[in-house]
């Protein structure tokens, strides 16, 4: 079997990146002036951000590790730094992860299935609750599935059914005035 020329593989060059640069020169210094400048309007900084952004500067770096791929037909090889597979901060990863999942969910989850999509939002004068104690935006989801499938097994009658629900939190907005979370979710029907 031979090998088919699928062109020059360029591996990406992350250090060289705007945002890369960016975090590089100032992170620190945010995290020092977290508390006096940021969290009165933004909330406490959570221990999880330095370790998000470690692993974000590792990102595609073949100093941090990498693996080595080689083919035994044309005897090419070449090494694959490895990815810090973070969500929502590195854009490489987390375009990667979203097209992985919504390629699951299409052909996997869903398949033929009807589907309904349904968005909760929060009233304006709640919100601010939400934002600084994060865990209740997971209680929403637990709440709305609920009052989904109690509206389900009404409907047919049957305490037994369960309706599929695929929920997605996205909570836009820095100002305290702006801060808007909502529910995004997939139903079946």
């Amino acid at each position: 079997m031979q090998c088919l020329p699928q062109g020059v593989y360029r591996p990406r060059n992350a250090q060289a990146s705007p945002l890369y640069r960016l975090v590089e020169d100032h992170f620190d210094q945010l995290e020092r002036v977290w508390d006096e400048r940021y969290e009165r309007d933004y909330g406490f900084w959570r221990p999880v951000v330095r370790q998000v952004v470690e692993q974000f500067l590792d990102c595609g770096d073949l100093r941090c590790g990498f693996a080595r791929l080689w083919c035994s037909t044309c005897r090419e090889d070449l090494f694959l730094p490895y990815s810090c597979r973070r969500r929502c901060f590195c854009p490489s990863c987390h375009q990667k992860r979203a097209r992985l999942f919504a390629e699951h969910v299409d052909e996997e989850v869903l398949d033929s299935l009807p589907v309904r999509q349904y968005v909760v939002t929060i009233p304006k004068m709640l919100r601010l609750c939400f934002k600084y104690d994060r865990k209740l935006l997971g209680l929403l989801s637990q709440c709305f599935y609920a009052s989904v499938k109690e509206l389900f097994q009404a409907a047919t009658g049957d305490r037994r059914s369960l309706p599929g629900m695929i929920a997605s939190l996205q909570s836009y907005g820095d100002d305290p005035g702006r801060f808007h979370p909502h529910l995004h979710s997939l139903v079946s029907v």
